[in-house]
C-alpha cells in the first residue's frame, strides 16, 4: 500500500504543478477581466461587449493593491507589465468615465 499512496502522491503533486498559475498570468487574467468589464473585449458568458464601470473600477483597484503589496518583490518584466497594465485600463477607464 506504501508504494501505492507513494505513486498517487507523486501523481498528485505533477497534476499540481501542470495546473500552476504565475504571477504573470494572474494579473494578465484580473487585466482581461477589467478590458471585459470597460467594453473592450466581448464577456465570455454573453459574447457581448458590456460596460461595467464600477466592476472595472474594482478590479483596477485591486491590481493598484497588487502592486503596492509586491513592491521590490517582483522582476523587473513583472513590473513593467503591472505598470502597464495599470497605465492602459485607467486610461480606459477615464474615457469611459
Amino acid at each position: 500500500m506504501t508504494n501505492e499512496n507513494n505513486r498517487q502522491n507523486k501523481q498528485s503533486d505533477s497534476e499540481i504543478k501542470e495546473c500552476a498559475i504565475d504571477f504573470s498570468t494572474f494579473v494578465l487574467s484580473l487585466a482581461t477581466t477589467a478590458m471585459s468589464h470597460l467594453g473592450e473585449v466581448p464577456d465570455p458568458a454573453t459574447g457581448k461587449n458590456e460596460t461595467n464601470l464600477d466592476g472595472a473600477k474594482q478590479i483596477i483597484d485591486i491590481l493598484c493593491m497588487l502592486k503596492e503589496k509586491t513592491a521590490g518583490n517582483l522582476t523587473h518584466e513583472e513590473g513593467q507589465m503591472m505598470e502597464h497594465f495599470l497605465y492602459e485600463l485607467r486610461m480606459k477607464y477615464l474615457s469611459k468615465k
